[in-house]
């Protein structure tokens, strides 16, 4: 599924896409992928695009947030777990950031936890 998914943002030229793997880190799901459109009407095409892939995959229960705007939509397949942003929003929220951070990496006292 994360290969489907993976190609069709190729072909749907979503930009800057990164899967991170969060199995034995998230109980929520095991795969997030990332990638932004050049606008708002990109990433509703491509979310478009998407959802309807994964439908055609059997994939009916997906949830799906944030169409409307289209700033950042969440399309949560179960396993996997895809954001769309457009590039400002990316930015602001940096949840590449945020997973990046081994949590068995100890920190030092005046570091704060995460």
């Amino acid at each position: 599924m994360e290969a489907l998914i993976l190609e069709t943002l190729d072909d749907d030229k979503a930009e800057d896409v990164v899967a991170i793997d969060l199995r034995g880190r998230s109980s929520v799901t095991d795969i997030m992928i990332i990638a932004s459109g050049r606008s708002s009407r990109h990433v509703s095409a491509i979310a478009n695009h998407l959802i309807d892939t994964l439908k055609e995959t059997g994939r009916v229960k997906t949830r799906i947030e944030g169409l409307q705007t289209c700033d950042w939509v969440l399309i949560d397949a179960g396993d996997i777990v895809i954001h769309l942003f457009r590039p400002e929003v990316r930015s602001f929220y940096n949840l590449e950031k945020m997973w990046s951070v081994d949590p068995e990496t100890p920190t030092s006292p005046d570091q704060p936890a995460v």
